[in-house]
């Protein structure tokens, strides 16, 4: 799937070490090659809560069906920047 520069998109996995549930909506903020992307996912008040290179196939595009929610993420975690790729063991669930 292509995802542009600045769209918003939605993890399609979970990302446990990270507290981001599958389901988390994200930007796009750069794109390596056609399936990889930097998503950047930011708290309620624009922090950002962690950057992450990912594949397309752990993401989904963001459509006008989809209900933006709120959800606390671990304590002590907002605000810190967190770059990384997910571990293999990061897992898409049907």
């Amino acid at each position: 799937m292509k995802f542009d520069t600045l769209e918003p998109v939605v993890l399609d996995v979970d990302v446990p070490e990270l507290h981001l549930p599958r389901r988390s909506l994200g930007t796009v903020v750069h794109v390596y090659r056609p399936q990889a992307f930097e998503v950047e996912f930011v708290s309620a008040r624009g922090r950002t809560i962690a950057l992450l290179t990912l594949k397309a196939s752990q993401l989904r595009k963001a459509t006008d069906a989809d209900l933006v929610c709120v959800s606390r993420i671990g304590t002590g975690s907002a605000g810190k920047v967190t770059s990384q790729t997910p571990s293999r063991r990061t897992k898409r669930r049907g």
